[in-house]
């Protein structure tokens, strides 16, 4: 790896400080790996109210977006220079929208993504979405809906499992 590429929306940590975005882009410089913030881009907390349905984020709707759209193009551009591991704050890549939001969008552009799992082993994103298929019981072949539509289904319903929810201040 030779660059990262923060896509949390709050590249802060209290539980680990050192992960906070200015430790961490020190120690990587120290380290000779560059660092970028991406978490505007393609973080889950979305500025656009148009991206949330019922307080939660909506990935799909996310994932149209321009902002959205021009990460992506960043990263791209970072993979032909660099090798790109993208960070967040989940450890197991189900947990998280760097698995059902970024690197599904990457994978869509033909990019290879292999997660990271805790215990160091790596995981191409085709085993990662098989994990997710099982854990909803689905099946990736169904003899009245085409495997893009059960995976469509998979990747929404697993996203609205783990999407941020935004706190609507209550009316005073």
């Amino acid at each position: 790896m030779t660059a990262v590429a923060d896509v949390r929306s709050a590249p802060y940590s209290r539980r680990y400080p050192q992960f906070s975005r200015e430790p961490l882009e020190k120690a990587l410089a120290e380290a000779r790996i560059a660092y970028v913030f991406l978490g505007k881009e393609l973080g889950a907390r979305s500025d656009d109210p148009k991206c949330y349905g019922n307080g939660n984020v909506k990935y799909e709707r996310l994932a149209r977006t321009e902002l959205f759209q021009a990460g992506l193009d960043r990263v791209e551009r970072g993979l032909t220079t660099h090798t790109v591991s993208l960070l967040c704050a989940e450890k197991e890549p189900l947990d998280c929208h760097r698995t059902i939001l970024v690197s599904r969008q990457l994978e869509a552009r033909g990019v290879k993504v292999v997660h990271i799992l805790e215990d160091g082993q790596l995981e191409p994103h085709a085993e990662t979405v098989a994990r997710m298929l099982t854990s909803l019981h689905e099946s990736d072949a169904d003899l009245f809906r085409s495997r893009e539509e059960i995976l469509n289904e998979a990747y929404e319903k697993w996203g609205d499992r783990i999407a941020y929810t935004r706190v609507e201040a209550e009316p005073e």
